[in-house]
């Protein structure tokens, strides 16, 4: 068995996100599964090295997942020959400086969105990485998660016809701190730490938006910080500068109208935290993070408006739930498999740092149409 080792620098991984869905779920997955394998003798094996800050945090952290590798010296690990790969989960705003020294020591470059805290030097950031000829990739983990990619197989066989409009539902309630556990970091709350709702989700909304509907014409969005004080970590009140909640619009090229809902202060009554319903000519369905169900044009019933009587129609019984193609693995470990090979084998890869310079764009944009209260345009990264 022929094995392709690679060391993958993880910076920033004592996070929520990174320890979980990178770490635990992504690298130590795909170890425990033998590799992601080539072929029937030939197989890629992540060798991770943990870095960080706090040594304590990472040794507790190596413990908890069997990792041997850990470091608090990010230049001495960048030096290393053996690690081929540089990841970043760090806070957006640290995250140019260490990509910008991962490509002066010529490692391939994968990292958490958003890729920069402005969509200038996100851009910067994927034109340096470009000209060093490295291999770049940017997390764009929603596009596998099983709802959307029984969507997908719904737009891919024409089941909608024409698409008229997507309407996405987002969020959940996020606990205030003061007499409950945090259920999201502090700093999500807090401006001057990039913090914001939409700086996070409009980055998530342009890929999905882009890979299932098309490319994004122009933008409304109204941004609110419905709850003034939060609770920190350590069980201090704090002022919350950034906003919890975005309400979007989107105008496609193609005229397809996104309009998505964003919000850590609203309670769920849906099937999901995220719920995007899409409307065609020929059906309609609606998805969820793992599920999905559709309506046909000719299973459609017709609806009369007469708020003086019960109605009639058990409206949720007219929808067919969409059946799962297989098995469905975690979406952040698919992307970095898909990374992962195409670093050994130069196998297609598009989520790289210019799409991930385009959400940041999305997210910028969203902030200025809040700002000046108006419509904005979207124009072509150059």
């Amino acid at each position: 068995m022929k094995t392709h080792k690679i060391g993958i620098i993880m910076n920033g991984v004592t996070g929520r996100m990174g320890t979980n869905q990178h770490l635990i779920r992504s690298i130590k997955a795909i170890i425990d599964q033998g590799g992601v394998k080539l072929s029937d003798s030939e197989v890629i094996m992540p060798d991770p090295v943990l870095v960080g800050r706090s040594e304590e945090k990472l040794k507790a952290l190596a413990a908890r997942t069997g990792v041997a590798r850990i470091s608090a010296n990010l230049d001495a690990e960048l030096a290393n020959p053996a690690n081929q790969i540089y990841f970043d989960a760090t806070l957006t705003g640290q995250r140019p400086i260490g990509v910008r020294k991962a490509i002066a020591a010529k490692k391939h470059i994968y990292c958490e969105k958003p890729t920069a805290t402005t969509s200038a030097e996100a851009l910067a950031l994927a034109k340096e990485v470009k000209a060093a000829g490295l291999k770049h990739g940017v997390v764009q983990d929603k596009l596998w998660l099983p709802g959307l990619v029984k969507l997908k197989y719904l737009i891919d066989t024409g089941f909608f016809g024409k698409i008229l409009s997507v309407r996405g539902e987002f969020g959940y309630w996020v606990f205030t701190g003061e007499h409950e556990k945090l259920q999201r970091p502090s700093w999500n709350y807090r401006k001057e730490d990039d913090g914001g709702i939409i700086v996070d989700m409009l980055c998530h909304w342009q890929y999905v938006i882009q890979n299932l509907f098309g490319e994004v014409k122009s933008l409304t969005c109204l941004g609110a910080t419905h709850i003034p004080q939060r609770w920190d970590e350590t069980g201090q009140p704090y002022k919350c500068t950034a906003d919890d909640s975005a309400y979007a619009t989107f105008e496609l090229v193609n005229g397809v109208i996104c309009h998505f809902n964003s919000s850590w202060d609203v309670r769920v009554d849906r099937d999901d935290l995220l719920t995007l319903q899409v409307d065609g000519t020929m059906g309609s369905a609606v998805a969820g993070l793992r599920d999905c169900k559709a309506q046909s044009l000719a299973a459609t019933p017709r609806c009369l408006w007469n708020p003086d009587v019960d109605s009639p129609i058990k409206y949720k019984d007219g929808w067919t739930r969409v059946p799962d193609q297989g098995v469905y693995d975690n979406a952040f470990k698919i992307e970095w498999e898909l990374f992962l090979k195409h670093v050994v084998t130069g196998s297609p890869f598009q989520w790289d740092l210019f799409q991930g310079a385009k959400g940041v764009q999305l997210a910028e944009l969203g902030l200025k149409s809040w700002a000046e209260r108006k419509w904005v345009d979207v124009p072509v990264l150059k």
